[in-house]
């Protein structure tokens, strides 16, 4: 196609970015919250928990590759990869609130209806994102457009994670009131409803441009021979992996570090300095003020003083995130490239990440500047990685002569959603081996084992993303000679 039908106008860019929204509403519930509702609210031991998450994986392997098969293949009216983002919106809420609901089953019963919810969530889950992120990569080929279009589509993301890390406890409080399964079960019910709104703006709002070479032959055996020997595929591959167990584990295991580790007296006495309580428990301050425009009430003592804190630990450091979106990423990226960026804001990250292990539980002031600083470092990133994936694909049509975008981004949703369960499975593996006993006064033992999993070993996870990306070769000269080259081709020039 010419260059000049790649543009795509602002109102299309903010309508893809909202289906991300949507999955960033069930995966951000996943990633923080989900190994926690299991041991704390629902009743499963952590071990079994973190199994739930893994296990799941096994039937990813055989769902991925089948999601970008059938994607590829699909031929509507509407192309090939807007219609699952339709087909799929209702099934996706529904699948949401089963695995998040409590019904009152014997322990065994739990585990079983758990892992069959998490494991329909994760299948549907890839119907519904395999297909939206491919349509990402074949909106436009424009290097600048693409990375445009990833930045507003994280912005949106980055919103949505704000929603659910900052107001998904004060919400559960509210809903519950004093009843923690019908608090969560009527707060997932509500994001629920909002994913499919999403969804289905984001179908009537994106338009796909790029198409698969006029004679290429469809051929399953092939896709996978050219995934398989395509070095740039790997080495997302891996980073994709390492990337989300790393983010799984961190977010799974610091609902217990602020639970359980940080010093509730501290946390409390930290946030009415800010006048953000007060101590008499019966006014509020500032953060009072923001919970009751959303119709919520903050819970001021200390009892509840975990679920204010750490809302306001995740809803700062996604204001950061957000700023880092929007102000870094695209501005560092067209000057040093994807990779170099990536590279250098990931090993900043997994530097302050380690830096958890070290703070003392009543320095809460510092554990949130630590937080602010990892937001920064990692904010850059976050737009890049779809990005990158979508210079992946045209990469592979580059070099093969054929273009399977569904396929390719299969591959790599299937690493997102392995390193979702392995973090978790780490994360519960860990804290269970140290005493980790829910709702009671942590051993010495079994806070080490969270404070590990908060910081020394997620760190060393982030580092193994570094070095895949050292094996990533597509720089910004390597990238804009694909392009244009692909351009030329498109155009029917050669």
């Amino acid at each position: 196609m010419k260059s000049s039908n790649q543009k795509v106008s602002m109102a299309e860019k903010i309508g893809y970015s909202l289906g991300d929204g949507s999955a960033n509403l069930v995966f951000q519930m996943m990633m923080m919250f989900q190994l926690f509702f299991y041991t704390d609210v629902f009743g499963i031991k952590a071990t079994a928990a973190g199994m739930i998450l893994l296990v799941a994986r096994v039937f990813d392997a055989f769902v991925d590759p089948v999601v970008g098969i059938l994607s590829d293949r699909t031929q509507t009216r509407w192309g090939k990869y807007r219609p699952w983002v339709l087909w799929t919106a209702i099934p996706f809420a529904l699948f949401f609130i089963l695995a998040f609901s409590t019904p009152d089953l014997t322990e065994r019963g739990k585990i079983i209806y758990a892992g069959v919810t998490y494991t329909l969530l994760m299948a549907i889950y890839s119907f519904n994102n395999t297909p939206y992120a491919s349509l990402g990569g074949v909106m436009t080929s424009d290097i600048k457009q693409r990375t445009s279009i990833s930045s507003i589509r994280f912005v949106t993301a980055t919103i949505a994670t704000f929603i659910v890390q900052g107001l998904t406890l004060p919400l559960v409080a509210k809903f519950g009131q004093g009843d923690a399964q019908k608090g969560w079960f009527v707060t997932i019910t509500l994001f629920a409803a909002v994913a499919v709104v999403l969804l289905v703006i984001t179908f009537f709002s994106a338009k796909e441009r790029i198409l698969p070479p006029a004679n290429q032959k469809n051929s399953i055996k092939q896709d996978f021979k050219d995934i398989v020997s395509n070095r740039p595929w790997k080495a997302m591959f891996v980073l994709t992996l390492f990337l989300f167990t790393t983010l799984a584990m961190w977010g799974s295991s610091m609902s217990y570090y602020f639970n359980y580790f940080v010093d509730k007296t501290s946390l409390f006495n930290f946030l009415q300095h800010f006048g953000l309580v007060t101590v008499d428990g019966n006014t509020y301050g500032l953060w009072h003020q923001f919970l009751d425009a959303f119709g919520l009430i903050a819970l001021p003592d200390h009892s509840n003083v975990f679920a204010v804190g750490y809302s306001l630990f995740n809803m700062v450091g996604q204001i950061i995130t957000l700023l880092g979106v929007i102000f870094l990423s695209g501005y560092l990226s067209n000057i040093f490239g994807k990779r170099n960026v990536f590279i250098i804001c990931l090993a900043l990250t997994a530097v302050f990440t380690s830096l958890f292990f070290v703070v003392d539980a009543k320095s809460v002031g510092l554990i949130f500047v630590i937080n602010m600083l990892k937001s920064m470092a990692y904010a850059p990133t976050i737009p890049l990685l779809w990005a990158m994936m979508g210079d992946v694909a045209d990469h592979s049509e580059w070099v093969n002569h054929r273009r399977a975008t569904g396929f390719v981004f299969a591959g790599i949703v299937f690493a997102l959603k392995a390193g979702l369960g392995i973090g978790g499975a780490i994360c519960g593996a860990i804290v269970d081996s140290f005493g980790f006993i829910p709702n009671v006064v942590q051993t010495e033992s079994a806070l080490f084992g969270i404070r590990i999993s908060s910081s020394i070993i997620p760190a060393l996870t982030f580092v193994v993303g570094v070095f895949a990306l050292l094996f990533y070769p597509i720089s910004k000269h390597l990238n804009e000679k694909i392009q244009q080259e692909l351009a030329v081709r498109r155009s029917n020039k050669v």
